[in-house]
């Protein structure tokens, strides 16, 4: 995506250093935030500097290469091993940052080099596969259709091109009159503030709902179709993603309005047989009691929940493959009885 006429990746690598876009800093300030070792780059993914399934397993993946990098000793692959688990502990949720950090691992018992090939390779891999998910997914959309989003999971989620949003960037580049909902998506905003940020840059027509307003609109038949994104993809189809993706699958699935998940393979978790597996993270009760605004252009950050009150967090839900119309993937749109056709190769 171009912003200011320059065309970014959310991340990518200069020399030994990992570069991101800040998105703790947008909407009110464009940042580019620099990692000069594999402690930095896991502090990044840990805070939600970076953030996004996709984004978080091409951090992983550069985190590998950090320690390729600095590595001192013969034995690399023992070296990763240890680097593997503290990568892998920064968010226990996403699987494509475990798919990432295993892919250099193995790649590592080959040679160095290949490793090295192997960690740049996720992070374009990712972004080629967003390409193709909006491909598939344009398919899926008519002219005049009404789009309700959940979080982020475009390009600043996915490398590039993005998954949740890649459909909706291709259907409104063909010529396709199209209008998009965002739900705000508490605690975080990720929507009022990443989503609304990226489509307002691409100049498509959309507007921030509370996440509560869901239901009501499509009750008044204002909205097509629902697309997400996935953090982790059971091999049943049970889908973790932000918390709040299931109450909009269960009140899609009540009004008859098509559900799509949009996610690339390395998002399914074949060695996880159902969602009741995934572990949730929890976060701190902060995100809750507390938010960051814009005030007289200076950022400030506000309690705004009752002193004393205790929060819970719960960062992701789990939708029932039954809720799920299908999953729009870089090899076409399936359904959950379809998962396994992914991997046949």
């Amino acid at each position: 995506m171009k912003v200011n006429k320059k065309h970014y990746r959310s991340i990518w690598m200069e020399k030994t250093t990992v570069c991101m876009i800040d998105q703790n800093c947008l909407p009110f300030e464009f940042k580019i935030h620099y990692c000069k070792n594999s402690d930095e780059t896991c502090t990044a993914i840990k805070n939600m500097t970076v953030r996004g399934a996709g984004s978080i397993g091409a951090a992983g993946a550069y985190a590998m290469l950090q320690e390729i990098y600095s590595a001192k000793d013969n034995e690399l692959y023992s070296h990763l091993q240890k680097a593997k688990i503290k990568i892998d502990a920064t968010r226990p949720t996403a699987v494509n940052l475990f798919y990432a950090t295993e892919r250099v691992l193995e790649a590592s018992k080959i040679s160095e080099d290949f490793a090295i090939k192997e960690a740049i390779a996720v992070a374009d891999e990712c972004a080629e596969h967003g390409r193709l998910i909006g491909i598939y997914g344009n398919e899926l959309i008519e002219d005049g259709y009404r789009i309700e989003t959940h979080c982020n999971a475009g390009w600043l989620a996915l490398v590039d091109y993005g998954s949740a949003l890649a459909p909706i960037y291709a259907a409104y580049d063909s010529g396709k009159n199209i209008f998009v909902y965002v739900d705000e998506t508490r605690p975080r905003f990720q929507g009022a503030r990443l989503t609304a940020w990226e489509l307002k840059n691409h100049g498509i027509p959309h507007t921030i709902i509370s996440d509560n307003a869901g239901a009501f609109l499509m009750s008044k038949n204002l909205v097509d179709m629902m697309i997400v994104g996935a953090d982790r993809i059971a091999s049943n189809g049970d889908t973790a993603n932000k918390i709040g993706t299931l109450e909009k699958a269960i009140a899609a699935k009540y009004y008859g309005i098509p559900f799509y998940v949009a996610a690339p393979s390395s998002t399914f978790d074949l060695n996880t047989k159902t969602g009741g597996e995934i572990i949730i993270e929890y976060r701190s009760e902060d995100e809750i009691t507390n938010i960051t605004g814009l005030h007289n252009d200076k950022k400030i950050n506000s309690f705004i929940t009752s002193p004393g009150s205790s929060a819970l967090n719960p960062a992701f839900d789990i939708t029932p493959a039954s809720l799920i119309t299908g999953f729009i993937t870089e090899k076409g749109v399936i359904t959950d009885n379809e998962i396994l056709k992914l991997f046949e190769k």
